[in-house]
């Protein structure tokens, strides 16, 4: 059902269960004065196996599995999951140059809903949105990676191009983030492809290749990545970790959803929040709070400064949440000397990009001084010594490896103690 205008009003969310290798009808999200309104389907509900789409957390409820419509919480247009399943900046350009036109300028002229329906059916996690209860009908792309770039570059140039590669650019791009990108198929893994464009004047693709391999190198656990080259451009090619194969799909929640969130208000999530989440929420905690301040001191090292709520992610199997490997690990360029995480990570909102302020926040995170302090130094270390050698390894180039060294990466800042 639509508007006069044209703007779905309705649509219905299918979910991969766990172990599953079809997706199944969970129910019903309704348009309603600005928000979505989600409501399970009795069938679903009568399912032994059915699991909550999206959890409690200490910031409210999530989707439990009760009958009738349940709103989004205060203050959001979406609950958490639903929004999580639609493409983010990137992917909204280019549905919104489909629907608008090349003079298409602001995201916000296309309903959330619109957004979730022509995205492609092969989104992150293990809900896909469509038009229909009864029969799921996939929206993909069997586009080249060459091809996917082309278009991506002619995209952000302005430059028209062919509806068969509008059409696999759209239902390439149902995955978050403000770069180009699309979810693509190679050596028979599934992967987040990210592109560099012809208009970009800093080594996108490569400082994060760079600052990927380098987090693994220190111990983080990261999403296997390696940069190749396409269409002239640097790649990025990112295994999806929510695919773990047999047409299996995982559930992926991210960290602005499970602290309630919404896009406007991401600069109040913390890294201290999610600490509080892990707590009592996620398995293991112990172990996953000493990899989450790993994350921190890395990203600090680094000069990763879009480490925002929406890089960070949880699995959930309807029982327990586990965070995900980390990803969208990028060097940010910089003009100054001292920069800010994106999230709070100590006390008082201490965002600083500074190890001393890290090491003064362990307690947080489950760790002694001394032990904040050996992870620090470890990482430094690592950093410092393996720099050329995994500059070679993933093939970045000698003006990079000179741009991003002693500038964003292990810039003299994040030593400051005063």
């Amino acid at each position: 059902m639509t508007t006069s205008e044209g703007s779905p009003q309705q649509a219905y969310v299918w979910v991969w269960l766990p172990g599953a290798t079809d997706p199944v009808v969970a129910g019903i999200v309704q348009a309603n004065g600005g928000e979505l309104v989600f409501a399970y389907g009795r069938s679903y509900l009568e399912r032994p196996n059915a699991i909550a789409l999206q959890p409690d957390s200490v910031h409210g409820p999530g989707l439990p599995l009760i009958k009738g419509p349940q709103r989004p919480p205060t203050g959001l247009d979406a609950h958490g999951v639903i929004r999580d399943a639609a493409p983010d900046s990137w992917g909204q350009q280019v549905i919104l140059r489909r629907q608008v036109g090349r003079n298409a300028v602001d995201t916000a002229d296309v309903p959330l809903l619109t957004y979730l329906l022509e995205s492609g059916s092969n989104r992150i996690g293990a809900l896909d949105i469509q038009t229909a209860p009864d029969l799921y009908t996939p929206r993909s792309t069997h586009a080249s990676l060459v091809e996917l770039v082309e278009a991506g570059d002619r995209l952000a140039r302005g430059v028209p191009f062919s509806r068969e590669l509008d059409d696999a650019l759209t239902f390439g791009s149902s995955v978050g983030g403000a770069r180009p990108k699309a979810l693509v198929t190679a050596d028979g893994k599934e992967m987040i492809a990210k592109f560099s464009v012809a208009t970009d004047v800093f080594p996108w693709m490569q400082a994060e290749a760079l600052g990927m391999e380098l987090a693994r190198r220190c111990g983080v656990h990261t999403a296997p990545a390696k940069l190749i080259t396409a269409a002239g451009r640097d790649v990025l090619l990112v295994d999806r970790f929510d695919r773990p194969g047999a047409e299996t799909r995982r559930q992926v929640i991210s960290a602005l959803s499970l602290l309630g969130l919404h896009e406007l208000a991401a600069r109040h999530a913390t890294y201290t929040e999610l600490a509080d989440l892990i707590r009592l929420k996620f398995v293991t905690p112990t172990a996953t709070l000493h990899e989450l301040f790993r994350r921190i001191v890395v990203n600090v090292i680094l000069g990763n400064t879009d480490d925002h709520a929406r890089n960070h992610a949880a699995f959930w199997d309807g029982t327990t949440l586990e965070l995900t490997p980390a990803y969208d690990i990028c060097p940010q360029p910089r003009t100054t000397g001292e920069t800010y995480l994106a999230m709070a990570y100590g006390p008082n909102g201490e965002r600083r990009a500074r190890l001393s302020a890290c090491k003064d926040a362990a307690a947080i995170y489950g760790l002694t001084g001394s032990k904040a302090a050996s992870v620090i130094d470890e990482c430094v270390t690592l950093i410092r010594e393996s720099y050329d050698d995994a500059c070679a390894e993933i093939g970045v180039s000698d003006a990079a490896h000179d741009l991003l060294l002693g500038r964003a990466i292990v810039n003299p800042s994040i030593f400051y103690t005063d």
